[in-house]
């Protein structure tokens, strides 16, 4: 399964659209975005897709986020959502609570840790767990997404172009 990956977009529909355009065409058959999605407006673009998302310490107004996602048949799972995909365990967070990343860490039981916050694009391994954070969509330098294969473990980064 191709696993579409972003975060950080902090109400900024046009980067969400060419995000979610990039990662169509790179094959992505899920998608989950790692929090501080800003809007409504936002998760206009995962209407119709399998999808799912996280909290971000940016995300303001969370009963009116959800009940919208509920409408659109977005799962919402709060600060930490539980996925298995393409037969991989994965652990979705923001990264803004650093216990909650620990804790994740210390007890080793997820196959994959995706998560947004720091604006940075990273691929590491702690322990048993790939750690991946696919980058911003607002505040970076480069606007990143990034496109796992969890049948073979390959991670594409994907820049995504012409945004501000």
């Amino acid at each position: 399964m191709r696993v579409g990956i972003l975060s950080d977009t902090h109400d900024r529909v046009a980067a969400m659209k060419a995000a979610i355009e990039l990662l169509r065409e790179n094959g992505a058959e899920f998608y989950i975005h790692c929090g501080d999605v800003g809007s409504e407006r936002v998760l206009d673009h995962l209407a119709g897709l399998p999808a799912a998302f996280v909290w971000g310490n940016n995300d303001w107004d969370r009963p009116a986020l959800e009940r919208y996602a509920a409408k659109l048949g977005i799962a919402c799972h709060g600060n930490l959502a539980e996925l298995e995909l393409g037969g991989k365990r994965f652990a979705v967070i923001h990264g803004d609570d650093f216990r909650l990343k620990e804790r994740i860490l210390s007890e080793q039981k997820y196959d994959y840790l995706l998560q947004g916050h720091t604006h940075i694009r990273s691929d590491q391994k702690v322990g048993t767990i790939r750690c991946i954070n696919p980058g911003a969509l607002y505040r970076a330098a480069v606007k990143t997404v990034a496109v796992l294969d969890t049948e073979t473990d390959m991670l594409k980064f994907l820049i995504v172009d012409g945004i501000l």
